[in-house]
């Protein structure tokens, strides 16, 4: 059996906004049916036991088995979770008028109260179905109600319409009254609800379509800038080794300083363009490394504090329980990009926390600036959605979300209680580590000591 959705749809259905909608619709029809079943026992016991009509019981008893076999089938099929068709649905309340023609016919045709049940059928399906399907069923109803005011089982009831309430046929027509309304009210209601619903997901789905286009070419862009930028950063970084080593140069300490930060920012750009390439799949030379989530952390907060200046900056390694894994340059980047901008919103304090969950790495963010407006949060991840006024602004977050969201995991933000913001990052473990065929290794104590200190503070 499948799992379900809080909304009780199988897991299977929700890849798909129409299939979702689709199965939606048909455990509605379940429903409905399941209420049809009981409702015409209830009249049938009522009809022959409290009113003494002489009613072919036996058979009409038989067409309701036969209806509740028959949505026991449909459960089944829902229950597999594939995509419901506008013809599976249309075939589904094919069914229903025939079962509903059958019993008129059995109990008095169009004499019978409850004829008007056909207008429930079409009220329906012009929710459920499109196009000419709409119009068959109406069709279909409209030539069944033809053959039924000819052909049918009399039922011996008076039409005394005079009597008001007292007539056993005003009564039959106030409750298929009753029967019309409660069930449009109610079921019309949720279709209603799940076609908007439907056009919600196929609204997102087109969205996030969109969105990972625009990746697309963002990521062509890059990878084409990235060997631009190979052979100029590779003449850079031999200029200044040569620099370096000049003797006139080497006596200057102020010169030695620049020149090493220079030669520092050259490996770092270096290290960016790698990371471009390797993400597109043309590597440098640079293939990636197996490695642990805790070693992964260590060397991505020990990195980033080496090459960004910030007056303090603190890391907390509370992941626990060590998980192999491969490191990734697309994701060191994701959160370099989340760490770049909380430096850039803050200076002075960052913070950056990793801990486990029982199936997901979650990594915080957070920094003492001014935190995130609320426009910003409102439209968090999308592409240039920024407050740093420059062209370009908001990207960071949005790829950042994105190969999160590859992961099948999250990037989420929210402002601290006090000032600053907090972005929280969440990878599911089977999604970025590997198996430990070796058994489960402890990760040192020491990786957890928020203490400033290397690296895991920078003051």
């Amino acid at each position: 059996m499948n799992s379900s959705d809080p909304t009780g749809i199988p897991a299977r259905a929700m890849r798909s906004p129409r299939a979702h909608a689709g199965l939606k619709n048909l455990h509605l029809l379940i429903q409905l049916r399941w209420i049809a079943v009981i409702g015409q026992i209830f009249t049938i016991e009522v009809a022959h036991y409290a009113l003494n009509l002489t009613l072919p019981t036996q058979e009409m008893l038989l067409v309701v088995a036969c209806l509740g076999l028959f949505n026991v089938v449909s459960m089944l099929r829902w229950r597999t979770g594939r995509g419901v068709r506008n013809v599976e649905l249309f075939l589904a309340l094919l069914i229903d008028v025939a079962v509903l023609t059958v019993q008129l016919y059995l109990s008095g045709g169009t004499s019978n109260p409850f004829v008007f049940l056909y207008l429930l059928q079409i009220a329906v399906g012009a929710m459920l179905l499109r196009g000419g399907y709409i119009w068959t069923i109406v069709v279909i109803t409209a030539v069944c109600f033809f053959v039924l005011a000819n052909h049918h089982i009399d039922l011996p009831l008076a039409h005394d319409l005079i009597r008001g309430l007292a007539s056993p046929y005003v009564l039959g027509l106030l409750v298929c009254f009753l029967i019309n309304a409660v069930l449009i009210v109610v079921f019309i209601t949720r279709i209603a609800r799940t076609l908007r619903q439907r056009d919600a997901r196929l609204a997102t789905a087109r969205q996030r379509a969109t969105e990972e286009e625009h990746v697309v070419r963002m990521g062509l862009l890059a990878s084409g800038a990235a060997h631009e930028l190979g052979t100029p950063l590779s003449t850079m970084a031999v200029i200044l080794g040569d620099w370096k080593r000049d003797p006139l140069i080497s006596k200057d300490e102020t010169l030695r300083e620049e020149i090493a930060e220079m030669q520092i920012q050259v490996q770092r750009c270096k290290t960016i363009v790698s990371g471009i390439l390797m993400s597109a799949g043309e590597t440098r030379g640079e293939a990636s490394t197996e490695t642990t989530v805790c070693e992964f952390l260590d060397s991505l907060a020990a990195e980033w504090s080496r090459t960004r200046h910030v007056t303090t900056f603190v890391y907390d390694n509370q992941f626990g329980t060590d998980s192999p894994m491969v490191s990734d340059a697309t994701l060191q980047q994701m959160v370099f990009n989340v760490l770049d901008n909380a430096r850039d919103a803050s200076g002075h304090w960052v913070a950056l926390i990793a801990e486990r969950t029982e199936s997901a790495l979650v990594i915080t963010v957070c920094d003492d600036g001014p935190g995130f407006a609320k426009e910003i949060l409102a439209e968090f991840g999308k592409p240039y959605q920024s407050s740093k006024g420059r062209p370009g602004g908001g990207l960071g977050l949005y790829l950042a979300m994105n190969v999160a969201r590859t992961l099948g995991g999250s990037v989420k933000a929210r402002n601290r209680a006090d000032s600053g913001a907090v972005v929280t990052i969440t990878l599911p473990l089977a999604s970025i580590t590997l198996p430990d065929s070796q058994g489960e290794n402890t990760h040192a104590e020491t990786s957890k000591n928020p203490t400033i200190g290397e690296p895991h503070a920078k003051q």
